[in-house]
């Protein structure tokens, strides 16, 4: 028997979605009872920040306690006069002052929390953070036959990335709110000073139509699958770029918050599943595909194994991934760390961009 979650782990899709499990998403995601259960989960949310964001200089939190003493039962004992009940009231409201600082820390805290749960209240669930990158290979002759997406639904995308340049990156760093590394130490041929370059987020929905699907002749969906959407959310990010002599990049450090994935309607799996199995996808690049998406934390990074090799290395404790080009005339490594990821790359080898990762501060 399919059981439904507790009504704690609902809530936990609000506060903190990262902690349900993959079932329990999927489960969740195909059901009504418990998106209902979640929704109104989030409601609760949004009404505690609602009431936090009332300014604190607008209650009179004494005169508020005064009112609420005045409407219970009178504590008097037998025997005490009504002239004892202001200091008790005065008591009351010196106690009430060590308990009103604790609970609105606490539902101050609880509020926060609810922030994470925002896909969730507009039946969005979490389907994967960038934690880790990893290469996904392919030849690039397969690029020709893949299937494409816009013969099975529509894409919307919000924002272009609005590239700009920054006056250095003291201004893109205050911009993005991302940490902007500093180059240690520059190659040997790359001199001056970098063009900075900031681009703003960008979120992209796919959204699945079973109508275009039948026209394209691709297979009949599973039921339910019509209407699915899948959401990729990326940036804001920052390029520092050193130009060579003939206007090609010899350096480039860039920066941006780690992309982010939400789904919407049938479990993600389903979805996945689905469009892995269209035709004109490889299967050895499907398979790989499927292994990433499966733990909703690495990131595939294409590369044409006919144009580029890859390697592991670290940077600074952290798994990176190494690409260069066959001909050895250009290199990169990518690595993750706490939500943001980080590229060098240009015309060097893979030991100098290397050391420039390593070099970062």
């Amino acid at each position: 028997m399919n059981r439904h979650p507790s009504p704690g782990l609902l809530r936990r899709l609000v506060d903190e979605p990262a902690g349900v499990t993959d079932a329990d998403r999927a489960h969740v995601a195909g059901c009504t009872g418990c998106l209902t259960e979640v929704a109104a989960a989030a409601d609760d949310a949004r009404a505690v920040r609602l009431a936090l964001a009332t300014p604190a200089d607008a209650v009179d939190a004494d005169a508020a306690w005064d009112r609420l003493s005045a409407a219970l039962p009178d504590p008097l004992p037998a025997g005490r006069t009504a002239a004892a009940r202001p200091s008790l009231r005065r008591g009351r409201a010196h106690r009430a002052g060590g308990v009103r600082r604790p609970l609105t820390a606490a539902v101050a805290f609880a509020a926060v929390l609810s922030v994470a749960g925002v896909a969730a209240a507009n039946d969005w669930l979490p389907v994967f953070r960038t934690e880790q990158v990893a290469p996904v290979a392919f030849d690039s002759a397969d690029l020709v036959a893949l299937p494409d997406l816009s013969a099975y639904g529509t894409v919307e995308v919000t924002g272009d990335g609005d590239l700009h340049q920054a006056a250095d990156p003291a201004a893109a760093a205050e911009e993005t709110g991302l940490d902007v590394p500093a180059v240690a130490e520059l190659p040997g041929g790359v001199v001056g000073e970098p063009t900075v370059q900031v681009g703003g987020q960008v979120s992209a929905v796919f959204t699945f139509s079973a109508d275009l699907a039948a026209e394209a002749g691709a297979a009949a969906p599973p039921a339910g699958l019509d209407g699915s959407r899948v959401r990729l959310v990326a940036g804001p990010g920052v390029a520092q770029v050193w130009t060579s002599a003939s206007g090609v990049p010899a350096l480039v450090v860039a920066t941006a918050v780690a992309p982010s994935a939400d789904s919407s309607g049938a479990p993600f799996t389903t979805l996945r599943d689905y469009l892995l199995s269209l035709p004109g996808l490889p299967d050895d690049l499907a398979a790989q595909l499927r292994t990433f998406t499966a733990d909703g934390t690495t990131l595939p990074l294409p590369v044409p194994t006919d144009l580029a090799d890859s390697s592991p290395a670290e940077v600074d404790g952290t798994p990176a991934t190494v690409l260069e080009s066959r001909d050895r005339s250009m290199a990169a490594v990518v690595w993750v760390q706490d939500g943001v990821v980080t590229a060098v790359a240009g015309s060097l080898g893979a030991d100098e961009v290397l050391a420039v990762a390593r070099g970062l501060r």
